[in-house]
């Protein structure tokens, strides 16, 4: 009895070790995918308040003893220069994968959703949305506000504000994602939004 005993308590030993040993080996993986991505010059990324910007130089200064290295990210829709210190580019994402820009579109061909709530507080969900720095919720706020037309009439002036800040910014990463024209890519904006059919199909 003592001796089944024993391997028993042998066999649970060399379990439990061994389930040691796999613990670390998944901490490790974790780290691997939660690191930090570094880019390159011409790299285009998205910063949240922003939109789509394009790195044009990769830059050292000192403040104090302290050497910081940080990225220029010139955001053309604005024609503004950010300065993003390169331990801070968490706040930055690549731009979409072409998969992303898709699901895109079929957001923008789905039902808008219609909402009871007041509109100041519609308002300020739909602003974090845009500066959330997120692609999908970027189309939602297109999608949502769009009347599918462009009389003025149709829509309050802070709701058309809004809609242009986000099909803007929704505009600019499909530009640069399917490097075409703002032409072509607004033409598929618009028809994916049906906005204008009749012109469209003239």
């Amino acid at each position: 009895m003592l001796a089944k005993k024993s391997k028993v308590e042998d066999k649970s030993k060399k379990q439990t070790s061994l389930n040691q040993e796999d613990k670390p080996e998944i901490k490790k993986i974790k780290k691997q995918a939660t690191e930090k991505k570094q880019y390159n010059i011409k790299d285009f990324v998205v910063y949240p308040k922003h939109g789509v910007g394009k790195i044009i130089a990769v830059e050292k200064a000192k403040i104090g003893q302290i050497e910081i290295q940080f990225y220029k990210i010139f955001i053309e829709k604005e024609k503004l220069t950010l300065t993003v210190p390169i331990n801070q580019q968490s706040n930055l994402r690549p731009i979409s994968s072409i998969n992303q820009i898709n699901k895109c579109v079929s957001i923008l061909k789905s039902k808008p959703k219609i909402k009871r709530t007041m509109w100041s507080r519609r308002a300020q969900e739909y602003d974090q949305k845009i500066n959330s720095g997120k692609i999908y919720e970027l189309a939602e706020v297109v999608k949502d506000l769009n009347k599918n037309t462009d009389i003025i009439a149709d829509q309050s002036y802070s709701e058309r504000q809004l809609f242009e800040k986000a099909y803007d910014r929704l505009k600019s990463e499909f530009e640069a994602v399917l490097k075409t024209t703002p032409e072509e890519v607004q033409k598929k904006m618009d028809k994916a939004l049906g906005r204008n059919k009749n012109l469209l199909e003239d």
